[in-house]
């Protein structure tokens, strides 16, 4: 294909594609030989190829056909010459700002703005995150670097972001000498891109090995990016070796993240990492505790009613994001509708976070919790043994079906030995007795309830 007839074919896709995508995408493409009616283009990179592969591929085989051109496909090939000819400019460019004077080092490079609130002062710690709290705290101290990289991997709203920001704000406080780069994996993924189009690939590595702590939010995006995979490599490797502290988060453990390189897993598990677990009974309600503070300061006056947080921490498992956010509404309602924040209006108001939020717990479930709390067999408790150490925990286990599960009278029966809803009837209402006369009875209720429903 001539540089001519190429020319025509990029107009006309320039017309299609609008200006931003033909300079990033069109316009480095250089043209190849046609043969066997396969089209040949060549480009930057792999991850350049692949990207026009799946967004332009279609059209431009459009336009080379619509120029006399027959082919059937595309094939998208490196282009050694132009990727070597880049690096000459790149370098001598590099060398003159090096030559000049440094400029003042930036105390903390953000591609986004850290949110103060997530502080290390505002993050509330219970068992599910502590050790990976420890560890944000050392590595916030700026001092030698004892492990690396520290990754951080968890569900959503579990405090991952939360603690890289509190990191990165208290290096800047600490130690304000300090190149501290923190960003997404997809600005970092955008960065290489934009280095890789406008020839500047020196200049991206200048940036990114020259820091004294890197660090990267959601390190997941990488993976299937080969090209981006491979350059996140290297950068690690020159960081490690140059003992400069590399902070990762992701959702997942390395090793559970689909398509991304063997290489790349093994290089972030050879520091710390910690798993931030889903928060627990405790950690929500002080995290609930925490922000209430807050919310009074900004609505003065409104009263919560006892057991109001309890409920909220009891019902709403999902995430932390959520939790705040209920709480925020339920503040903002109460303020408009001028009422005290109590049960009814808190059931009103979060009828639909409630309903999103409810667990399904099995008849199975609580059949193995009962087992294990009263230390007797699941056969046992299921089984045909009338003895009172079976019997009690088989009609508290049967009440609980009832009262947690949707199951039928019935099918609660069949799951505990083929019995008759009947039985399963007066089971539960002697339960029912018991709670109001039996203090032993009513806390074995409750620890169980609790322990089903977290």
């Amino acid at each position: 294909m001539t540089q001519e007839k190429w020319g025509e074919i990029r107009q006309r896709l320039l017309k299609t594609v609008g200006q931003n995508n033909y300079k990033t995408w069109i316009e480095p493409i250089a043209p190849g030989n046609v043969e066997g009616g396969i089209a040949t283009l060549h480009v930057p990179t792999n991850f350049f190829g692949n990207y026009v592969s799946q967004n332009f591929s279609d059209l431009i085989l459009h336009e080379i056909n619509a120029e006399g051109i027959v082919a059937s496909r595309l094939n998208f090939a490196l282009d050694p010459k132009g990727a070597v000819a880049a690096e000459p400019v790149a370098a001598k460019a590099t060398q003159k700002a090096v030559a000049k004077e440094q400029p003042a080092r930036q105390e903390v490079t953000t591609t986004a703005p850290l949110d103060p609130r997530f502080s290390f002062d505002n993050f509330v710690v219970g068992k599910p995150n502590e050790l990976a709290h420890a560890a944000a705290r050392r590595v916030a101290e700026g001092g030698p670097v004892t492990f690396n990289p520290l990754f951080l991997y968890g569900g959503v709203g579990l405090g991952k972001t939360h603690l890289m920001h509190a990191i990165a704000q208290e290096l800047k406080q600490r130690k304000p000498e300090m190149n501290v780069l923190y960003l997404s994996a997809e600005q970092f993924m955008y960065r290489f891109v934009q280095a890789l189009r406008d020839r500047k690939m020196m200049d991206f590595k200048e940036l990114f090995r020259s820091v004294d702590v890197l660090m990267v939010d959601d390190v997941q995006f990488i993976a299937g990016k080969d090209s981006t995979q491979e350059e996140f490599f290297h950068t690690f490797n020159a960081l490690v070796d140059q003992h400069k502290q590399i902070i990762i988060s992701a959702d997942r453990a390395p090793t559970d993240i689909k398509d991304l390189e063997e290489r790349v897993q093994s290089r972030l598990q050879c520091g710390l990492v910690v798993d931030l677990h889903p928060t627990d009974y405790e950690l929500r309600l002080g995290i609930l505790q925490s922000k209430l503070e807050v919310q009074q300061k900004t609505y003065p006056g409104l009263v919560v009613a006892d057991g109001v947080l309890e409920f909220l921490a009891h019902r709403i498992t999902a995430n932390v994001r959520v939790l705040e956010g209920a709480l925020t509404r339920l503040f903002a309602f109460a303020s408009l509708v001028g009422r005290e924040i109590d049960m009814d209006l808190t059931q009103d108001c979060l009828v639909d976070v409630l309903r999103s939020n409810e667990r399904k717990i099995t008849v199975e479930e609580i059949q193995r919790k009962v087992s294990e709390h009263f230390n007797i067999r699941l056969s046992d408790m299921i089984g045909p043994k009338r003895l009172r150490s079976y019997a009690r925990p088989r009609q508290i286990a049967m009440y609980l079906c009832k009262q947690l599960t949707t199951r039928s009278l019935p099918e609660i029966g069949r799951r505990f030995g083929g019995r008759d809803h009947t039985t399963v009837m007066h089971g539960v209402r002697r339960i029912e007795e018991l709670k109001q006369s039996d203090g032993q009875i009513a806390e074995d209720l409750e620890l169980l309830g609790r322990a089903l429903k977290n």
